[in-house]
């Protein structure tokens, strides 16, 4: 069942605001709301741990923040929507494919290197953590080719209208609400990586709690619902929506969890800092949300047009 079937299910009084909703999101016109969710997440007590030992390891943490003042410009003002917050966007994205070559880097120069690849990417720097950083910056270049959305109706239509005749680049689906299976490529490769870095966190834990396996259960889940999705509208009507509202309750949960795991730290709250620092990382459970909610965005799109 389509978003817009599904709405039609609901209550009268809230089922013409959620339409609306469905209608902004379709139409891509919520760039406001897409730019507030732009922000940096985890990267900097993760390197403060590393010693900095590297100065490339700053450059994450200055583009985390400046990525997240981008998102709020891109809230205000248009012109900074696509400039700013695009820019910094695609400069972070840069940043966290270097960051991915450092790590592969530094895992290959522990004793044994890729000899013994299960025990140093454990041990090692985590892979695929600078991909990840990468979501936040992702979420920024979709805002900023967005519509506003003060342009919803009229204007948002007159731009589908200018652009049918043409063959769309890259932005104009954006742009219209096209791309589901933008998404979807998105959703599975994050997935991955996000699953992949649970099993390994994880598994340094001795997997101590089963709730530990639920991420590394529903990850290949999702993947499998996304990549169905390219194929298959049935799929990204159906088992798309479900999966990636087990991953955000999944984020939810595990932030929770890790959350009780620094507050049962020696000390707990009373030293925040260290515990959060050394404890397990609370915003890690958020990146498997990010990736179903990127999920979730995905069922709420057109599929692109051929």
């Amino acid at each position: 069942m389509g978003p817009v079937e599904l709405a039609r299910l609901l209550p009268a009084p809230v089922r013409g605001p959620t339409e609306l909703v469905i209608d902004h999101l379709q139409h891509g016109t919520f760039q406001r709301s897409m730019a507030l969710l732009v922000t940096g997440m985890e990267v900097a007590y993760e390197h403060y741990k590393g010693s900095y030992s590297n100065p490339v390891m700053y450059t994450p943490v200055i583009l985390s923040g400046t990525l997240a003042a981008a998102g709020l410009s891109g809230f205000f003002s248009r012109r900074l929507a696509k400039t700013f917050l695009r820019y910094t966007s695609f400069l972070t994205l840069v940043d966290g494919l270097v960051g991915f070559g450092f790590h592969i880097r530094g895992i290959a120069r522990k004793p044994g290197g890729w000899r013994l690849p299960i025990t140093n990417i454990v041990m090692g720097p985590p892979l695929f953590a600078p991909l990840l950083f990468g979501t936040s910056a992702y979420l920024g270049v979709i805002a900023s080719y967005l519509q506003r959305e003060e342009d919803h109706g009229m204007r948002s239509r007159a731009v589908e209208a200018a652009l049918a005749p043409r063959h769309l680049r890259f932005g104009d689906g954006i742009r219209v609400g096209r791309f589901q299976k933008h998404l979807c490529v998105v959703c599975a490769i994050g997935t991955f990586a996000v699953g992949a870095e649970s099993w390994y966190s994880h598994y340094k834990d001795n997997f101590k709690y089963r709730v530990q396996w639920s991420p590394v259960l529903l990850s290949p889940l999702m993947i499998f619902a996304a990549l169905g999705s390219l194929r298959s509208k049935r799929m990204a009507n159906t088992v798309l929506p479900a999966a990636s509202a087990m991953l955000m309750l999944n984020g939810v949960v595990g932030t929770y969890y890790h959350a009780r795991g620094i507050a049962n730290r020696s000390g707990g709250l009373r030293k925040p800092l260290y515990n959060i620092l050394y404890g397990p990382p609370i915003f890690a459970p958020m990146l498997m949300a990010a990736c179903g909610l990127i999920g979730a965005l995905a069922y709420f799109m057109r599929r692109e047009r051929h």
